[in-house]
């Protein structure tokens, strides 16, 4: 068993569940956030339920409040791997979002000003952001505006459990809590 983020369609508000992250029932996908700014090492880990993600891995470096990488990968074995591409390909662009499957980018949106915002004309940056939630619902992802809430997981002042490079995150006893149980 273990504590598990809960996201919920229409809301930023996450909820705490305990799950066995072995049951193939579960939708239940890993989650990482990676220190960005300062070189600690620091990675917080955990699981995210409730999202959809089938295969694959998606990224981001918006990430309120503090900006740094936020990366969720399917549960199978690939995940992982796809998760590393994924982070290591954010690094290489500068920031931004991208979708990972077998170690492919699929899609992606560079974001290389500071990791949030983009230097291209806002048409390019549209046909990106499109491509971008295709390739998210193609993924099995049926949360509508996915790097919208993926950018929210990690802030740790909105209910109930958060997830940051410090780890996870009880926002109602405002203390990091274990993922195991």
């Amino acid at each position: 068993m273990a504590r598990v983020i809960g996201v919920t369609q229409g809301t930023v508000r996450t909820t705490a569940l305990e799950l066995d992250i072995n049951d193939p029932n579960n939708d239940i996908a890993r989650i990482a956030v990676l220190e960005r700014h300062k070189k600690t090492g620091r990675i917080g880990l955990g699981y995210v339920a409730n999202f959809g993600l089938t295969r694959g891995a998606i990224a981001s470096t918006v990430c309120h409040d503090a900006h740094n990488v936020m990366v969720i990968g399917a549960r199978d074995e690939s995940g992982p791997a796809d998760m590393a591409i994924a982070v290591a390909h954010l690094a290489k662009i500068g920031g931004g979002q991208v979708l990972v499957h077998d170690g492919k980018i699929l899609a992606e949106v560079p974001l290389p000003i500071a990791g949030l915002m983009s230097d291209q004309p806002l048409d390019v940056v549209a046909d990106q952001i499109e491509l971008m939630e295709q390739t998210a619902r193609d993924f099995g992802i049926a949360i509508d505006a996915p790097f919208m809430l993926l950018s929210f997981l990690g802030l740790s002042v909105i209910p109930d459990l958060r997830i940051t490079d410090h780890g996870l995150i009880d926002v109602n006893q405002w203390k990091q809590v274990p993922v195991a149980l």
